[in-house]
């Protein structure tokens, strides 16, 4: 069974930045073939995409945080990154990773909790 990882999250202020990381384990696929995504759910939100990669590498991004997030990616070392930065009060979530399609669905790991301060 995949395992997914997320750390990095923590308390911030505004504008700010934080770095999240995705850690993909125990799968027999090599991270190569998999678009991957990272989601956020904000208390009393539905779970959301805001930003995912293909396996060749093409990024797409929620338009609220468009220009201030940035995904990428390690093959080698099975990882997915999210570099956050101009972080707002209303980027305040947990934080998921996941394939970008969910109809192909990973088992969803912790999340990890960004905490941003006005």
């Amino acid at each position: 069974q995949v395992q997914l990882v997320e750390s990095g999250g923590g308390l911030v202020q505004a504008g700010g930045f934080l770095r999240l990381s995705c850690a993909v384990s125990g799968s027999i696929f090599s991270l190569y073939v998999m678009g991957m995504g990272w989601y956020r759910q904000a208390p009393g939100k539905q779970r959301e995409l805001v930003a995912s990669i293909s396996r060749r590498g093409t990024t797409n991004y929620a338009g609220s945080v468009k220009g201030r997030l940035t995904i990428s990616r390690d093959n080698a070392e099975n990882m997915v990154y999210l570099q956050m930065n101009s972080l707002k009060f209303e980027d305040t979530a947990v934080y998921y990773c996941n394939r970008d399609n969910l109809a192909y669905a990973l088992h969803w790991g912790q999340g990890t909790q960004v905490t941003v301060s006005s």
